[in-house]
């Protein structure tokens, strides 16, 4: 039986299956984060807007025919609780508290001991913690929720860190945009899925039922990551000769053995610190769309929670789709040598930031046509798709070899606008209008022109110098050689 797998596999490319893997860990780790935002919709009291804001807000159509008077409020049947905006900011933003407190030792872990095992175990707290939300938040309050979601944000932080170190050891460098395509489209992907399902669940059933059910995909995942996925291409069991001396050969930057971490250097690189900026630009942009667009889409545009379900995912699909094509494409001007990989990743993060923060800022003015409002937003959201070529791959580019740590650093420093995006809108719409949200669209624009301005200037997309175990041996030899030097001059005591 092992040997007829062994001849199964052995003719699949080994290092794909790895990038699915990496794919579905993402997916499920972005579906489960992303469902709280959609059923946050259906587990409080809807905004009761007064008459000060009539004029600038949208007139609700939706069917009142399974609804009930709740405390003189027009609310949903079922079970509600009275959290106002400010909570429901602190709610969905407390999963980034503890996110960003394990990117960092989640890349070092992952460098140390595998991304398979630092990326399995991540998925599986999580899918623990979502299916536990529903009895946390009958049992307890607000403030049980929230610690919850603290440490699912602890259990998810290592993800993107060992997925990086996962492409680093198994993706030739002439690969890499077309494989971190694939990988890193389970962002968007499992936004998507997360959205839909949330919304057709919500439409038949109750909000507990969304928790339960995400939380069992994610434990199905965790299965087959155990199952098909390895850390290194020698640590595979069943993968095929010609393949294992294809990445040997092709991998030769990337060492197994490596020196300690050349903190230093890393801290004191431009291109780094621009790779973190136009992170955090980026990230403002995305996790305000995706923390607070359902939320806008039911309290302003006053689609039904079926509508906003779909309507909030069409605009991750067509980031997806865009990310897979203009991969594709800029593989192809870099292995043709048409463009360089620095000029790549600058042309990709100034298309993926000024396209979205130009459309979303637009959808602001289109008022209550809810059908303008999503096509600004998805054309917006397709520019942001080039972003995978961009700078989701960068951090590859400057340090294969520290791809777990850089990629924590990068996502950890960037995991601040996660926390401070959902509460800085909590403060900015206390009435849902669409004034107070057309500023929450002029931040995200100008957060987009700024971080993307200092990449531009400082990124770069070539291999650093301290990557290479060799500098380092031979700047630690220069040290030891100094310091000998400087004893051997130091003058006699009379």
């Amino acid at each position: 039986m092992a040997s007829a797998w062994e001849a199964c596999c052995s003719n699949i490319p080994q290092r794909w299956i790895v990038v699915i893997m990496s794919f579905l860990g993402l997916f499920n780790a972005y579906a489960m984060r992303v469902c709280l935002s959609i059923a946050i919709t259906e587990m409080v009291v809807p905004t009761n807007n007064t008459e000060e804001f009539v004029d600038d807000t949208c007139p609700d159509n939706n069917d009142k025919s399974d609804i009930i008077e709740f405390n003189n409020k027009t609310v949903v049947n079922t079970e509600l609780f009275e959290w106002s905006e400010y909570t429901q900011g602190i709610i969905l933003s407390s999963f980034y508290w503890g996110y960003i407190l394990t990117n960092l030792p989640g890349g070092l872990i992952a460098e140390k001991f595998g991304g398979k095992h630092t990326l399995g175990l991540g998925i599986l707290s999580t899918a623990i913690f979502t299916i536990s939300t529903p009895f946390c938040v009958m049992y307890g309050d607000s403030t049980t929720l929230v610690f919850l979601r603290i440490l699912m944000g602890i259990g998810e932080g290592p993800t993107y860190p060992a997925l990086s170190v996962l492409i680093a050891q198994w993706i030739p460098e002439h690969e890499r945009s077309k494989a971190g395509a694939v990988a890193f489209s389970g962002a968007p992907l499992g936004t998507i899925f997360g959205m839909l399902a949330s919304g057709l669940i919500l439409r038949n059933g109750s909000w507990p039922t969304v928790f339960y059910f995400f939380g069992v995909v994610g434990f199905l995942q965790f299965l087959l990551n155990s199952a098909f996925c390895y850390s290194k291409p020698s640590d595979h069991p069943f993968i095929g000769k010609s393949e294992a001396k294809y990445l040997k050969e092709q991998l030769k930057n990337t060492h197994a053995n490596l020196p300690p971490t050349p903190w230093r250097h890393i801290l004191r690189s431009k291109p780094v610190w621009a790779l973190v900026v136009a992170t955090i630009g980026n990230a403002w942009g995305f996790l305000t769309i995706c923390s607070d667009m359902p939320k806008y889409m039911s309290s302003v545009l006053k689609f039904s929670v079926q509508s906003n379900g779909y309507f909030s995912s069409v605009p991750y699909l067509c980031m997806w789709i865009n990310s897979c094509v203009s991969s594709a494409i800029a593989d192809y001007l870099i292995t043709s040598r048409r463009v360089s990989i620095s000029n790549m990743r600058k042309i990709g993060s100034t298309i993926s930031s000024l396209g979205p923060g130009i459309f979303i800022v637009a959808a602001s003015y289109a008022g209550c046509n809810g059908f303008l409002v999503v096509l600004l937003l998805t054309i917006g959201m397709t520019f942001m798709g080039c972003a995978t070529f961009a700078i989701l791959v960068n951090m590859l580019d400057l340090g294969p070899n520290y791809a777990g740590t850089l990629m924590g650093i990068v996502n950890g420093i960037s995991t601040l606008s996660g926390i401070a995006s959902p509460y800085v809108v909590g403060l900015i719409t206390p009435n849902q209008t669409i004034s107070e949200w057309r500023a929450v669209f002029w931040i995200v624009f100008g957060m987009f022109f700024v971080s993307n301005a200092i990449f531009v200037l400082y990124g770069s997309g070539e291999l650093q110098e301290w990557n290479d175990p060799a500098f380092l041996a031979r700047e630690k030899m220069k040290s030891k050689d100094d310091e000998k030097e400087g004893i051997q001059l130091m003058p006699m005591k009379a």
